[in-house]
């Protein structure tokens, strides 16, 4: 298969992408709160019987689907639950329809919905890039997003704040976060990797959502935030929030993410959290 064409996109088509995903990232996420069923179960099992789907993931990635087939009917579609779709414009939209699935699943009121425009080829690690995203956590009301070039924003009832990573620069002062995979050797290695790096830094925190981790960077709510198995869909709307508000996102040897490994935050932390943890 050919790769997909870049597309030349204005600063004008930059802000009506962002503007589409943040109200895609908003109604998917009113739905899957204020839809949740009293008695909801598993639906589904991928990789693992820890790998977790319900109704609802599917009920939100239905309707992403279906709005943006009405809207922009030429884009590309890759997400979590569904097939992918190729498109003609040079644009695909990547979908997480509940990142933070066995949070949403307990009634731990921390998952989130991430939406995001992005351009290259979506089915090769490191080929493709965001250009405009968003990452709805509907519990708490709060919406970053991003575009290209235009710096990084969250959205909340307190107001809208322009969004930096941190500035400590100091690994000891560090609070970083994680998350474990569900494979269960996997977990076993990277909980290995967790008592190694402890000692090292302030704290680590493992919250659940990677979209909602990769935003808490941006806000300088975590220092850097680091995981190996990570897929497109949990990666491209954060990554995009916190390169607009001024950090990194890498993976091994500072090459672009992959599903090997991501590092985000400000470059003198990241450098150092791959040092130790490469």
């Amino acid at each position: 298969m050919a790769a997909p064409h870049e597309p030349s996109l204005s600063a004008a088509d930059l802000g009506t992408l962002e503007t589409m995903a943040a109200d895609l990232a908003r109604e998917a996420g009113r739905l899957i709160v204020d839809e949740r069923p009293s008695g909801l179960g598993v639906a589904a099992t991928k990789s693992s019987r820890t790998d977790v789907v319900t109704v609802m993931d599917t009920r939100s990635e239905d309707l992403l689907r279906e709005r943006i087939a009405a809207r922009r009917p030429d884009d590309g579609i890759l997400g979590e639950e569904g097939d992918s779709i190729e498109g003609s414009s040079g644009i695909t939209w990547v979908l997480d329809p509940i990142d933070g699935t066995v949070n949403y699943l307990y009634d731990i009121p921390q998952y989130a919905v991430s939406v995001a425009a992005c351009v290259g080829d979506t089915s090769t690690p490191g080929a493709w890039r965001p250009v405009a995203g968003a990452v709805y956590h509907p519990v708490l009301g709060e919406m970053f997003h991003a575009r290209a070039g235009s710096g990084a924003f969250l959205r909340a009832p307190s107001g809208v704040h322009a969004l930096a990573v941190s500035n400590v620069t100091d690994l000891d002062d560090a609070l970083l976060g994680t998350g474990f995979g569900y494979d269960a050797d996997k977990r076993g290695r990277q909980g290995e990797l967790v008592a190694r790096v402890l000692p090292r830094v302030r704290d680590i925190r493992r919250a659940g959502s990677a979209a909602l981790d990769l935003c808490a960077v941006a806000a300088g709510r975590l220092d850097v935030y680091y995981e190996s198995g990570l897929n497109p869909w949990d990666l491209a709307a954060g990554r995009l929030v916190v390169e607009e508000a001024g950090g990194v996102v890498v993976g091994p040897g500072g090459a672009a993410p992959t599903d090997v490994l991501v590092v985000a935050g400000p470059t003198a932390l990241v450098t150092r959290v791959q040092q130790l943890i490469e």
